[in-house]
């Protein structure tokens, strides 16, 4: 079994690795036919690739449990996207692009993320617009993601069942990516754009402004009496609107889109990239994730009604990310595979604590080692010192076991 599957793997085109890329290779794959809430299929069924751009198929239903949603009638149901993401991301040098209401990107297990609007305003005005965080943040269940009226599951701040992020330790995963191409990493990053400095939280730069009444914007703009939001109290605390915030340039990590160009662990030549954000107490922090505007150029057929069901006009390549291959079925989530520099491995929560780990070469050497590792946590494995070839990951204990496959790629 394992010699055929060798055999098959190596003949695999070489030009194919060679168009791998991490915007095709950070996707959460469902290779197993997996379901989640009432029955649907979970996370991406189908990642499909050109030289310019790739195919998210995905139903927007989490592997995660999610639910139940308190003050929320709506219910998820399967939105059958296809959403596309170009692979050749630009800056935006003209007038910027506003994330829109509904999705403004996708995680990397095809869930939607939406921004931090809720789509009310006070007196319905549009001029003080209402912080779904604070406002909805009843209603989202303990991944913190909640259903839209359309049954369109989302989160509109940090995923914090996507990936561990309280590893404070590790640069960040890609957990997402935006409508304009760019990567969305979680919440931790080098501290410095070179790759150096050690790790640190990534700041927002917005703040909460210093105002008791609402009688102007971040701007500076003077409204007339009529405009006015109402004044800041306990009904209505500071941050209950977006406009209770403002960019100050440089006073955190990151710029006005909420992201910076930097050396990244997926792109070590750099990249421009957002990040979710998170305070000192582990509390999301405004404005959450990207925006308000787009960094970049954005592709049409993702965003406004409707949208998000593209129709596949180009010659495309299935990517597949194979899964296990043999001993009895430990379900893990390894991103992204291939990998390059660091790998991922994420332990689905149904299992014993304490599993232990190894990854081997194909002649069974032990390449690396790891102990303790509980499930529904992500683990880091650093294979910044590990040559381009084909390795398994073993994980047990002393009644079950479990192994993948994984590609290496420099």
């Amino acid at each position: 079994m394992r010699t055929t599957l060798i055999i098959t793997i190596l003949c695999i085109s070489s030009t194919l690795f060679a168009q791998l890329s991490p915007d095709i290779t950070s996707w959460i794959i469902n290779t197993d036919g997996d379901t989640g809430y009432d029955g649907i299929e979970t996370n991406v069924q189908q990642v499909q690739f050109s030289d310019y751009n790739v195919y998210i198929s995905c139903t927007c239903i989490p592997g995660y449990d999610i639910g139940p949603w308190i003050a929320n009638p709506n219910i998820p149901v399967n939105q059958n996207f296809v959403y596309k993401i170009t692979r050749t991301p630009e800056q935006n040098t003209g007038t910027l692009v506003e994330t829109p209401m509904g999705h403004t990107g996708v995680w990397s297990n095809g869930v939607s993320i939406f921004n931090a609007k809720d789509g009310m305003s006070f007196e319905n005005e549009g001029i003080w617009n209402q912080n779904a965080v604070v406002v909805e943040g009843i209603s989202f269940d303990d991944c913190l993601g909640h259903p839209a009226p359309n049954g369109e599951y989302h989160h509109h701040l940090n995923p914090t069942c996507l990936y561990d992020d309280e590893n404070t330790s590790d640069h960040a995963p890609i957990i997402g990516y935006a409508f304009d191409g760019f990567p969305i990493y979680g919440a931790y990053g080098y501290t410095n754009v070179d790759g150096t400095g050690g790790i640190s939280r990534m700041e927002s730069s917005y703040q909460l402004r210093s105002i008791s009444v609402r009688t102007s914007l971040p701007d500076g703009t003077v409204l007339s009496a009529s405009q006015y939001g109402p004044e800041v109290s306990v009904s209505y605390p500071l941050g209950y609107y977006i406009e209770d915030h403002e960019f100050i340039a440089e006073s955190g990590d990151l710029d006005e889109h909420n992201g910076r160009f930097c050396i990244t662990t997926e792109y070590p030549e750099g990249i421009y990239a957002y990040f979710v954000t998170l305070d000192e107490t582990g509390e999301a922090e405004y404005p959450y994730t990207l925006g308000p505007d787009y960094y970049g150029l954005v592709q049409a057929g993702n965003t406004g009604p409707m949208s998000g069901h593209n129709t596949i006009s180009e010659t495309v390549e299935t990517y597949v990310s194979i899964g296990e291959i043999e001993g009895e079925s430990i379900k893990m989530l390894l991103y992204p595979n291939p990998a390059s520099y660091y790998l991922y491995v994420y332990i689905e929560p149904s299992y014993n604590n304490n599993l232990s780990s190894k990854i081997t070469d194909l002649s069974g050497n032990i390449i690396q080692t790891k102990e303790n590792m509980q499930p529904g946590i992500t683990y880091t494995f650093d294979l910044q010192n590990v040559n381009s070839g084909i390795y398994f990951i073993h994980i047990s204990d002393e009644n079950i076991n479990g192994i993948q496959k994984i590609i290496v790629t420099k």
